[in-house]
């Protein structure tokens, strides 16, 4: 499966394209645009998520509210675009670049008159189509029970309890089985932050708090989850077909995304390996399975049946309202760092869109294992996979 995005953050619209998607799949728009909302939200987003309200509007691809297998083309429009687009037209070039962001290298590379060409395509707001993509991908593994799931683990220097988690998250979490696991995925979804401990919750509001009060912005630590996958999705033998090496790039390319690891990946060098390595069970209903989850369910660049657990780190925003010293790109003086509306921490922001690149990735390995034209073939071919594992 491929895709492509398109737009800026103050153009008319962001716009979206799949290619490779199967026939016969069931659409929901309107947990497309639950997912959207759920993009926007989070404490510390800025004054931007109280004008915007995404929702998709798709074009191509889906008859009768199903898939056809040809090319999936959407729009998302930015309600903010009216607002902005005479400002656009007659702003003074910005030639102060924010240390962090993409704006001085992608002045350099693309030969620009203004920092705003940048900024306009390397905005954050890009990642709303990706969302709306991971989505469809959501929509397509609900029906083989593959639950996503992502909270909060630290903003700024506020660490939550990790004790609370793992009396929650069992080797068996699954929501979609267990209905007594949805009471764990309300409280994330209800807080205001994404945080499973209220008390770390309070913490990190307060923090919030009082960096935005210093023109200054945070960021933070997260895990995003998908259990239900069967075993063998990836591959040994080929380099660029390795799950976790895909996965880790994906998320490495949303914005402010500074670090990727897999289950104990951050702490496996003081780890001795008779402790690290998941050891290796079997029961007859069960089949091949673990106690533990340190390779966070990938091993030799395949899913080995365990739930996928990937922690990642988001860097605090470049922009600040605070202002960073900078250089005049013309006249080579010193100057402060161009200021625009921005978030002052977007952490639980970027966990949904972490939700999203994960959910594509594996779709697309699932695909390579399974089939990719029609859902009822794919489906064939997944319970015959199944029903090979439980003869093994």
């Amino acid at each position: 499966m491929r895709f492509l995005t398109a737009g800026e953050s103050h153009g008319e619209a962001l716009s979206g394209i799949i290619e490779g998607f199967p026939s016969g799949v069931n659409i929901d728009i309107d947990y497309i645009n639950t997912e959207l909302a759920r993009r926007q939200m989070g404490y510390g987003r800025g004054q931007r998520m109280s004008i915007e309200k995404d929702e998709i509007n798709i074009i191509s691809g889906l008859r009768k509210s199903k898939t056809t297998g040809s090319p999936i083309s959407f729009i998302i429009s930015n309600l903010d675009w009216k607002n902005q687009k005479e400002k656009l037209e007659t702003e003074q070039d910005i030639l102060n670049p924010r240390p962090g962001h993409a704006d001085l290298p992608g002045f350099l590379k693309y030969r620009q008159e203004s920092v705003r060409n940048v900024l306009e395509r390397s905005s954050a707001r890009e990642t709303a189509v990706r969302v709306a993509i991971g989505a469809f991908a959501k929509i397509f593994f609900k029906q083989f029970s593959v639950f996503f799931l992502s909270f909060i683990l630290q903003i700024g220097n506020v660490k939550i309890d990790e004790q609370i988690i793992e009396s929650c998250i069992k080797r068996n979490f699954n929501p979609y089985k267990n209905k007594k696991d949805w009471d764990f995925v309300s409280m994330i979804e209800n807080s205001l932050l994404r945080c499973p401990d209220q008390g770390a919750n309070s913490k990190m509001v307060k923090l919030i708090k009082k960096t935005s009060l210093e023109g200054d912005t945070l960021g933070g630590t997260f895990r995003v989850i998908a259990t239900g996958l069967p075993p063998g999705l990836g591959s040994y033998a080929h380099w660029d077909r390795k799950l976790d090496a895909k996965i880790a790039s994906s998320l490495m390319s949303i914005p402010s995304v500074k670090s990727v690891g897999f289950g104990k990946g951050f702490f496996s060098s003081g780890i001795k390996g008779t402790d690290y390595h998941d050891e290796i069970f079997f029961d007859k209903n069960l089949g091949f399975y673990r106690k533990t989850n340190n390779a966070g369910g990938i091993e030799g660049g395949m899913t080995n049946g365990e739930p996928i657990d990937v922690t990642v780190t988001a860097k605090p925003i470049p922009t600040t309202m605070k202002g960073l010293n900078t250089v005049n790109i013309i006249t080579k003086k010193k100057s402060l760092s161009f200021k625009e509306r921005a978030d002052v921490c977007a952490v639980p922001s970027a966990a949904i869109v972490s939700e999203s690149v994960l959910a594509i990735e594996l779709l697309d390995s699932f695909m390579d294992k399974f089939g990719k034209d029609n859902i009822e073939e794919i489906s064939q071919n997944y319970e015959n996979y199944i029903e090979y594992l439980k003869k093994i």
